[in-house]
């Protein structure tokens, strides 16, 4: 794992070389302070030389300027590998999820995506800072300061030797109970983002329906949830403070005791003043070195549980790639489902799709009608390749679309999907994801086959009114129109919509229908509808029902031969009757 997660490092590996030799700079003129200090106090205030002690004291400050600036050049350096670090580790992980399939995504989830690219990412950011800084200077001011002290007196060292492994095993068991916690609040997070991502983005249905105070119920238990398992964690860790200090406290005290009583026994001649106060700072150091490892632990058992669920993602291998040498051109729009079966799961006894075979001419207009669930978007999904097939193939211009290069097939099979967002940008860029080089005449010309012109140029703005986020400022017909020009500016040979004229009226559903005949025959064009007047003019109808093609004819051999497409037809008719 922190093999995959350094190479995020990159370009900033210079910065985070030279800050451990910053630390180290720093930790050296810690630890010479100290034994300047004791000739000071032994050699120059005691014995009353103030030359020496003027020399000690010029020396005492060059000794303390030098640990400064070598500790504001580590801070620099090791600010600036970390940061590098976290925005390199973002794209990383924004890259793998920008090639992740539909089932990826599925199996992490949006929301869980969101939580790994920030806070995750933020946590993996602070420990990689404190690795470069702390991690080196704790244990090295540790392992020097332990030396100096025993070689000062080696009979004193024995207290830190009695009272370190004591807090050292303290800390183990405190933290040992805090990671599993770790674990658990992430994952909460995630349960967090993925409530308050529903609520946003589904605002005004929230309003609609006046239940305001039922999801600030749901969100108040999630965040209980996260307050309830962290305030245990911090609990546990909370120990850790009070222990420390009581243990320095204790030291000195103890040092102070037994280092008095030799002074006072031996007559300065086994332990001086100057030594004493040395030996009290070198144990003052040894314990705050300590203190530091245990928040380092404490930091890096918080980061642990973030750097595994983002290597989580960076492992993760989409499951949907192009082969070796795939194909870089699709002939034309015929499309052949050859004995297809589909499960989003691993599980033959849940396949939404089950032993499909059909052909589809290219140029030919086909409707899709079938129940909520039945296997619709499912079935056109596969086209693109946007799942792949469980069993059998799927063709597109008698290739199998698995051997197609991905951006060659999605180019040529464009479709607006029944989640189709718009993003937020003017209306000609919007528009132009579907051809960047794309001329205004062209967005211009797509925008009347899909007929949105017409509500566009009413705005004051026209072609450039500003478009929010999710398409939040338009409506959702409108929105519908917008998508399907976007697909039409690929020039596709297949073009799929998946219920994509479900919010416009039957009059601008019947324009589009004819604006696709006449303006662009050689396209093979799929349209599921729950309307039948939207497929009833069709080359042909397929009926799904549980995931099987139930009637696959025209609206008249339908009509005549296929009971659930009649029965459809009927109740339609029967509601466009009552209305009339």
């Amino acid at each position: 794992m922190l093999k995959k997660l350094s190479k995020s490092v990159r370009e900033y590996k210079w910065a985070a070389f030279i800050t451990p030799v910053f630390v180290t700079l720093e930790v050296i003129m810690e630890v010479v302070i100290p034994l300047l200090m004791a000739n000071l106090i032994d050699d120059g205030v005691y014995m009353g030389e103030m030359n020496a002690a003027l020399k000690i004291g010029v020396e005492l400050i060059i000794a303390a300027v030098l640990s400064l600036i070598f500790g504001c050049l580590s801070g620099i350096t090791a600010s600036k590998a970390s940061a590098g670090f976290a925005k390199n580790l973002r794209k990383d992980l924004y890259y793998k999820v920008q090639d992740f399939s539909f089932a990826n995504i599925d199996k992490f989830s949006t929301a869980s995506l969101v939580t790994r690219l920030t806070t995750d990412v933020s946590n993996v950011q602070q420990a990689f800072q404190m690795l470069t800084r702390i991690t080196v200077r704790a244990p090295l001011m540790l392992v020097i300061s332990v030396i100096m002290a025993i070689n000062i007196n080696a009979e004193l060292s024995m207290i830190l030797l009695i009272i370190v492994p004591i807090i050292a095993i303290t800390l183990f068991f405190i933290l040992r109970y805090v990671h599993p916690l770790m674990e658990k609040v992430f994952r909460k997070y995630d349960d967090l983002n993925e409530v308050v991502e529903e609520n946003v983005s589904g605002i005004r249905v929230v309003k609609s329906f006046v239940i305001e105070e039922k999801e600030k119920k749901k969100f108040g238990k999630v965040s209980s949830d996260i307050y309830n398992t962290f305030s245990k964690a911090e609990k546990i860790m909370a120990f850790t403070m009070p222990t420390m200090q009581f243990a320095i406290y204790l030291c000195i005290i103890l040092i102070s005791w037994f280092g008095a009583n030799i002074i006072v026994n031996t007559g300065m001649t086994d332990l001086t003043t100057g030594q004493l106060m040395t030996f009290i700072t070198y144990s003052i150091q040894i314990l705050s070195s300590l203190m530091m490892i245990s928040m380092v632990i404490m930091m890096l058992t918080i980061a642990r549980a973030s750097a595994e669920r983002i290597y989580e993602v960076l492992i993760e291998e989409p499951n949907i790639k192009d082969k070796e040498n795939p194909v870089t051109e699709v002939k034309n729009g015929d499309i052949e489902f050859n004995n297809v079966s589909f499960s989003y799961v691993d599980d033959k006894e849940k396949e939404c799709l089950k032993d499909i075979n059909l052909k589809i001419e290219s140029g030919q207009t086909i409707g899709i009608i079938g129940g909520t669930g039945s296997g619709k978007s499912s079935l056109v999904n596969l086209i693109p390749r946007l799942y792949d097939v469980t069993e059998g193939s799927v063709k597109v211009g008698d290739v199998d679309v698995r051997d197609y290069d991905l951006k060659t097939l999605r180019d040529q099979v464009s479709c607006v999907l029944q989640k189709n967002v718009l993003f937020s940008g003017t209306i000609t860029e919007n528009i132009k994801w579907g051809d960047e080089n794309a001329s205004d005449e062209e967005v211009q010309r797509v925008c009347k086959l899909a007929q949105a012109d017409e509500f566009i140029q009413g705005f004051p703005d026209k072609y450039n009114t500003y478009i929010e986020q999710g398409g939040t400022n338009v409506s959702g017909g409108q929105k519908q129109r917008l998508c399907i020009a976007r697909a039409l500016l690929k020039k596709p040979k297949i073009l799929i919509l998946d219920d994509s004229t479900s919010a416009v009226d039957t009059k601008t559903d019947s324009l589009i229908r004819k604006a696709f005949r006449e303006e662009i025959p050689d396209t093979t064009k799929i349209i599921i509808a729950q309307r039948i007047s939207s497929v009833e003019d069709a080359d042909k109808i397929i009926v799904i029902d549980d995931g099987k093609i139930n009637g696959f004819g025209t609206h008249e051999e339908l009509l005549k031969n296929n009971a659930i497409y009649k029965e459809v037809y009927d109740s339609q008719m029967k509601g466009s009757d009552t209305d009339a």
